[in-house]
């Protein structure tokens, strides 16, 4: 099976590793068919696929030999033929307010970020979909490092894995795990990549994660950001059901062409469209509206104003977000006033306007700043307002 970019970059769905088949990341029927090619009677599978399910994604174990209530021979069989893998941490930093930022080989040794952001009330982990990113947003670092391939399944939720162990937050022995203090308790598609750029493995990857004798979370736990690929819009309503957050950004076409050049294909108007008819639309679970603050690019009062004409109608929240700037970066940030004074015209028409945070700043963890360490090399300011411009 493979999954297949925009851009012709074909990969393998599962991958294995030293001619083992990893059970990570396969859907249920999937792992079905995989232990009955290795040898398990048909009538058996499905029992053996709900056992293996809670053992690798409500204990968190990877070791075969622990798995009790299978049978020893059994156990040697699964060991055997597969593994249950997670990517590897290559650097893990933690920044002065707690936030956590993991570098993850995965194979061909490509390398992802992954980040986890403690709350008061929640813990929220932002897990990337792609190596590298097609979009070329121009205020967005990942965005300066060209797509390298899809994640599958399993390098998309060994994230949640990897993230899991070192929080050391699977359930106790005797323990059930709905009776754990959840410290990851929240999921958003925001890291490397376009989510709707990999559909089908990003799917497979949050039905694993909102699978109620797994993980275990709520979809509404479960938020996909995308830039605007208007056509996956409605599946990502019907076939994964999550929360659903727009990277939008700009008021007008001229500027969202420039910050967001996928507007060129899908506009302002053919985006709308879509998400007044995105079907888990509704007061209760609104959409989020992402907008990065941009110093004299999209934060006036008449950009504040015009964002409220626009979204007339769509149940939404905006998330103001402070530009994190990088090295080589073409933008500024807006000031706090200014900020402010944006938040209160939406606020003031009804919308819910927060302004988000920077987090994990110090290492390079906040929204727009994830790079793969290996492609971080800085291009200048020069270079980056000139592919602007083109």
């Amino acid at each position: 099976m493979t999954a297949i970019t925009p851009d012709n970059i074909t990969v393998p769905r599962k991958l294995p590793e030293g001619g083992k088949t990893n059970l990570v990341g396969l859907t249920r029927e999937q792992m079905r068919e995989t232990l009955i090619a290795a040898g398990t009677p048909e009538r058996q599978a499905r029992m053996r696929v709900g056992q293996l399910w809670q053992w690798i994604y409500q204990k968190g174990v990877t070791d075969f030999s622990v798995m009790t209530n299978l049978a020893k021979d059994y156990r040697a069989l699964l060991a055997e033929k597969f593994t249950i893998s997670r990517p590897e941490i290559v650097t893990r930093q933690v920044s002065s307010d707690g936030t956590r930022k993991y570098l993850l080989r995965i194979q061909g040794g490509h390398e992802v970020e992954t980040v986890y952001i403690p709350e008061d009330d929640r813990g929220t982990l932002c897990i990337s979909s792609q190596v590298g990113c097609t979009l070329t947003c121009s205020f967005c670092h990942t965005g300066t490092q060209k797509l390298v391939r899809n994640l599958t399944p399993a390098e998309i939720v060994g994230q949640i894995l990897v993230a899991r162990d070192d929080l050391g937050e699977w359930p106790k022995p005797g323990r059930h795990p709905k009776d754990e203090t959840r410290l990851l308790s929240n999921i958003v598609l925001m890291g490397m990549g376009e989510p709707l750029y990999n559909f089908d493995n990003v799917r497979d990857a949050m039905k694993i994660a909102m699978d109620a004798e797994g993980i275990s979370l709520s979809r509404r736990r479960i938020t996909l950001s995308t830039s605007g690929v208007v056509p996956e819009i409605p599946r990502a309503g019907a076939e994964i059901g999550c929360m659903l957050a727009i990277s939008f950004h700009a008021t007008t076409d001229e500027v969202r062409d420039r910050l967001v050049p996928i507007n060129k294909r899908w506009n302002i108007e053919a985006l709308l469209n879509a998400l007044r008819a995105y079907p888990k639309l509704s007061n209760s679970e609104r959409i989020t509206f992402e907008y990065v603050m941009l110093k004299g690019i999209n934060d006036s009062d008449e950009d504040a104003r015009r964002l409220v004409r626009l979204i007339e109608g769509i149940p939404a929240k905006i998330n103001l977000i402070p530009f994190n700037e990088w090295p080589g970066a073409p933008y500024e940030r807006s000031s706090n006033n200014r900020i402010r004074a944006f938040a209160d015209i939406i606020y003031k028409a009804g919308y819910a306007s927060p302004i988000r945070t920077p987090r994990g700043e110090d290492i390079m963890a906040a929204c727009g700043q994830l790079k793969s360490a290996t492609e971080r090399a800085r291009k200048s300011r020069a270079q980056i307002e000139a592919e602007i411009r083109r």
